[in-house]
């Protein structure tokens, strides 16, 4: 397989005057964004970065972080991107772990990089700050064509898991790997050649890397959003006619319900895909209504492995995350197996697995033994996910095995709750836990942001007419003003069942709130 570097220079061959990034007023097209990239290359050189060393960046998504991405992979630097919101702990922690010879940073994460101990023993690169090295000056300069140094089998980025339960772990991925996650996207997303994309899942998210190097691959547009906001995006999809979203659900929802949306032009929209958590049965039908997409799909995957499952029509079986991608086998085995060969029956709830021989998969965690130990077992990666095949073969996640809700002793799944409710016309976001309890153990509850007045007793009722299990039923409700989330939309359940919410203040159309 082509290493990323000799990929990227095969994209400049086939079409050097194709538009391959847009930054606000910047638009460089793959010809121009190489002369940069090699410009960077030599800079990593003047600064002694060798192959294999690890820079780390805080970095928001402009062309800036792009082209650091790319320079890496012609240098054989390993990438490791970080939450631009990161602490100077996070920061310290992250750039002594993976031992990095120099760090990327900008206005909003200046102060981290400066508080940072181990920051200051190395080079700093400065995007648009007047501190320390400008990024400026290092690609200020025409470079000669650079040849790629690395080979496909050579280290390519190293993400960082969340870290909501632990110390966040290295997840190091080989550019072998990181191409075919690209292909897959490509092919599982029917991508076609200037295919033109929002990038504003983040670059320190594997969605994020994955749209950049597809859009190379296809010779598309990546239209650089540094950070999300619905108004923007929906100026950019108009002006830049967009032609396909890879978001996740949060994005998806705000970006569906902002005031702006029914005045905006998103026709040159022609397919839709999302990640990183369970897109309600509402939004489904939202989305479907709104944009009419030709194709639509559900990518379920992880930074580990890139692809588990994909389903290319999500609406036709809402909640299905389909089969296994293209490059991938899965299983379902039994809640607390401690093998691969403990296959779960159709239809019984259990972990999902993935085989570790797939093209996308990484080897192992960065010098995390104990992690390997728990997730890697005989060729199959444990994902810590709960799911199950119907009797049509299609695979539905229900969760993670720590969500899991078991009251009274039967196990209920959040997802299920959460995707009926959402269909309630005064349901805007819905969140479902289960808060301790001395009768039943746990306690369904369901933290309810409202669209428009609607009560406790309605929603339960509305649950007892749907069809949803009686054990099922929330007992609980509890009315908030926002849902917990992180910085790429994922739901923080642990936040509401440690109490980290705010609750309503008022109750829509200055009803009284219902008492939980």
């Amino acid at each position: 397989m082509l290493d990323l570097g000799t990929s990227f220079l095969a994209s400049v061959a086939r079409s050097p005057d194709a538009l391959a990034i847009v930054d606000g007023e910047l638009r460089l097209t793959y010809r121009q964004w190489h002369e940069r990239i090699c410009a960077l290359v030599v800079g990593f050189d003047e600064l002694e970065l060798e192959a294999g060393d690890h820079l780390v960046t805080l970095l928001q998504n402009r062309w800036e972080a792009a082209t650091v991405h790319w320079a890496c992979q012609f240098a054989g630097i390993v990438v490791t991107p970080i939450n631009w919101r990161a602490t100077t702990e996070e920061l310290d922690y992250v750039m002594a772990d993976a031992e990095a010879k120099a760090v990327a940073y900008e206005a909003v994460s200046a102060r981290a990089v400066a508080s940072s101990k181990e920051a200051q023993h190395h080079p700093r690169i400065a995007v648009g700050v007047p501190d320390d090295l400008p990024f400026e000056s290092l690609v200020a300069n025409a470079a000669a064509d650079i040849a790629p140094r690395s080979e496909a089998e050579a280290w390519s980025v190293m993400l960082y898991t969340s870290g909501t339960s632990a110390r966040p772990k290295g997840v190091p991925r080989r550019q072998s790997a990181e191409r075919a996650a690209g292909l897959a996207h490509v092919a599982q997303n029917l991508y076609r050649n200037g295919e033109r994309t929002l990038g504003v899942m983040p670059l320190y998210h594997t969605m994020g890397v994955r749209s950049l190097i597809a859009m190379s691959l296809v010779g598309g547009t990546f239209v650089c959003l540094p950070r999300f906001d619905a108004a923007h995006a929906l100026d950019l999809i108009a002006a830049e006619r967009i032609t396909n979203l890879y978001l996740v659900p949060t994005l998806y929802h705000d970006l569906v319900h902002h005031a702006q949306f029914k005045g905006s032009d998103v026709s040159s929209v022609r397919k839709l895909g999302f990640a990183g958590a369970s897109m309600t049965d509402g939004l489904l039908k939202t989305l479907t209504a709104a944009f009419k997409p030709e194709l639509f799909v559900n990518h379920y995957g992880s930074s580990e492995i890139y692809t588990f499952t994909i389903d290319q029509d999500a609406p036709k079986k809402p909640g299905s995350a389909g089969r296994a991608g293209i490059n991938q086998m899965v299983r379902v085995v039994k809640l607390g197996a401690a093998s691969p060969a403990e296959n779960a029956k159709p239809g019984e709830e259990g972990e999902i697995i993935a085989l570790l021989k797939g093209d996308e998969s990484f080897e192992g965690y960065w010098r995390r033994p104990d992690a390997d130990a728990k997730a890697l077992r005989d060729g199959w990666y444990f994902t810590g996910d709960t799911g199950f095949f119907d009797a049509g073969g299609d695979l539905f996640v229900t969760g993670r095995v720590d969500d899991m809700i078991i009251t009274g002793g039967e196990n209920v799944s959040p997802v299920e709750i959460e995707s009926c409710l959402s269909l309630n016309p005064g349901v805007s976001e819905v969140a479902v836990v289960g808060l301790p309890d001395e009768r039943w153990g746990k306690i369904v509850t369901a933290f309810v942001k409202r669209r428009a007045a609607v009560s406790e007793d309605e929603l339960d009722h509305y649950c007892r007419t749907s069809g949803l299990a009686s054990f099922k039923r929330p007992r609980r409700y509890v009315f908030v003003e926002t849902i917990p989330k992180s910085p790429v939309g994922k739901l923080l359940r642990r936040m509401l069942v440690a109490g980290e919410y705010e609750a309503e203040k008022s109750a829509p159309n200055n009803q009284d709130r219902p008492t939980p």
